[in-house]
């Protein structure tokens, strides 16, 4: 069942850390089979939704994008942020059919 890498800034402190950790962590998450469906500004917000960037990957399965986020690529990705951004990071399994 695939699942979904969704992640928010909520805030961002230090752009050159994101700059840095964007170089290194897009290359080490589809390097472990993510794909990237979404990422930036919301055109549109509802309800309680607040304008900070969110980024969506797909993955096969929670077990891939946990082995991502584990991952020696993305760890090094994790270590250049640094405090750079406050942000909330989920992984959510995809609606499947069964």
């Amino acid at each position: 069942m695939t699942a979904y890498w969704i992640s928010t800034y909520d805030e961002i402190t230090d752009e050159t850390k994101v700059a840095v950790y964007a170089e290194l962590a897009g290359p080490a998450l589809t390097g472990a089979g993510g794909t990237f469906l979404a990422r930036g500004m919301p055109e549109l917000v509802y309800e309680a939704g607040e304008v900070t960037r969110t980024v969506v990957i797909e993955f096969d399965s929670v077990e891939q994008a946990r082995a991502a986020h584990d991952s020696p690529g993305y760890q090094a990705a994790l270590a250049a942020l640094d405090g750079g951004a406050v942000r909330d990071l989920r992984i959510v399994p995809g609606a499947g059919t069964d």
